[in-house]
């Protein structure tokens, strides 16, 4: 397949249909109220950091979202715990009060259905650094969702996101991905994207009853989902994996 990757500040006339691009994402995680206010903004007030690739017929088969942030800066310096929901209120709040930003932030890196399983995933993270590096920034960090640990969603993520092969490389796919072109794990995000929902909307998103108190097993999610049937709402709370790209 030969693909073409270009950012939305250099072909703004590809908004619609870049953001329109089917993904694979989980419904629930689509919900996270942060992500759900912050992460449509990135398209119309961070067009650099919005990559996508078109196949042969120009159809957008890929995207990869970034924000830029300051790390080094009073009250921050480390990754947060809060992770993707953090780094994107660090981002915005940043961009709306002039502060200059000293670091890249993987958001999300996306591929159509249709042609997953054919390595872009890696293509789109490898644009995003060399973007990062052409515009300047030194570093890439992302807070990566290991994907294959929702088929172990009782693993403690410190356990599972230091696992590794007889080869050396992280045991989880995603991670190995970015092993592979030299980055480092820096720390686990307890608490990286938080989906509080009502039984009925849990119910809506995951075609299961949500009528037992506890932890519910969910397709898709990382860690069981908190129930609170006598409350009338459930909680999930992902853990996501800090790693690092030097420039």
């Amino acid at each position: 397949m030969e693909l073409k990757v270009s950012s939305l500040a250099e072909r703004p006339e590809m908004h619609e249909r870049v953001v329109e691009m089917a993904t694979s994402w989980p419904e629930f995680v689509l919900a996270d109220p942060v992500g759900a206010f912050h992460y449509g903004r990135i398209a119309t007030e961070l067009p650099q950091h919005v990559l996508f690739a078109e196949d042969e017929r120009g159809e957008v088969v890929a995207q990869a979202h970034s924000v830029p942030f300051a790390l080094a800066v009073e009250g921050r310096g480390e990754l947060p715990a809060l992770g993707w929901d953090q780094v994107l209120l660090w981002a915005f709040a940043d961009l709306r009060r002039g502060v200059r930003p000293d670091t890249v932030s993987a958001i999300a890196i996306s591929v159509a259905p249709h042609v997953q399983g054919r390595g872009l995933s890696a293509l789109m993270l490898s644009a995003m650094r060399d973007s990062a590096r052409a515009q300047g920034f030194q570093e890439v960090v992302a807070p990566v969702r290991p994907n294959a640990k929702h088929l172990e969603p009782r693993t403690p993520i410190e356990e599972y996101a230091h696992r590794v092969r007889p080869d050396g490389l992280p045991h989880d796919p995603w991670l190995r991905v970015h092993a592979r072109v030299g980055a480092t794990i820096d720390s686990v995000a307890p608490a990286s994207m938080t989906v509080p929902g009502s039984l009925e909307q849990w119910r809506r998103w995951t075609g299961l009853p949500f009528d037992t108190a506890g932890d519910i097993e969910v397709p898709g999610a990382l860690v069981p989902v908190r129930c609170e049937p006598e409350r009338g709402y459930a909680v999930y709370v992902e853990p996501n994996v800090w790693v690092r790209h030097a420039l």
